[in-house]
């Protein structure tokens, strides 16, 4: 891998690939209005909250929703929220053709959530974070280049 690609604003350069980009998607027979609102209420086991964040009006609202600590978390979560990430960025790039074909033009580029907001699915800001959602990216990535 030679080239990095960093994105985090949705108003920048690959701002697609924030999970706070307006693009819906229909998981669990549902229809959600960001990525970062299916994987926000996924946190919970509550119905009625889920459904509070799946219709917040903005995906910061949404996020802000997600980490109300006044709800109770599902015990499983911090096992399951790859997984789940996984599925809501697959859901979005499989449902939406210009995104597929954005995320096959970056090849073999490193791509990178730059943030100093997040370690763990960006880089920290200093570049030793986890950077997942970067990963689950380029795992994606590999699989569309397979199919």
């Amino acid at each position: 891998m030679s080239k990095i690609i960093k994105f985090y604003s949705q108003n920048d350069e690959y701002g697609e690939f924030s999970n706070f980009a307006a693009y819906p998607i229909v998981l669990k027979k549902k229809k959600w209005p960001t990525s970062e609102h299916y994987f926000q209420a996924q946190k919970f086991k509550d119905v009625q909250h889920q459904e509070q964040i799946r219709k917040a009006n903005s995906p910061m609202l949404a996020a802000r929703l997600g980490r109300d600590r006044k709800k109770k978390q599902r015990k499983d979560w911090e096992s399951v929220k790859v997984n789940i990430m996984y599925d809501a960025v697959l859901a979005k790039f499989s449902q939406h053709e210009d995104l597929k074909q954005l995320l096959l033009t970056t090849g073999d580029a490193m791509l990178i959530e730059h943030t100093s907001n997040d370690s763990y699915w960006g880089d920290g800001g200093h570049g030793r974070g986890r950077n997942m959602l970067g990963q689950i990216l380029m795992r994606i990535r590999e699989v569309f280049k397979e199919e």
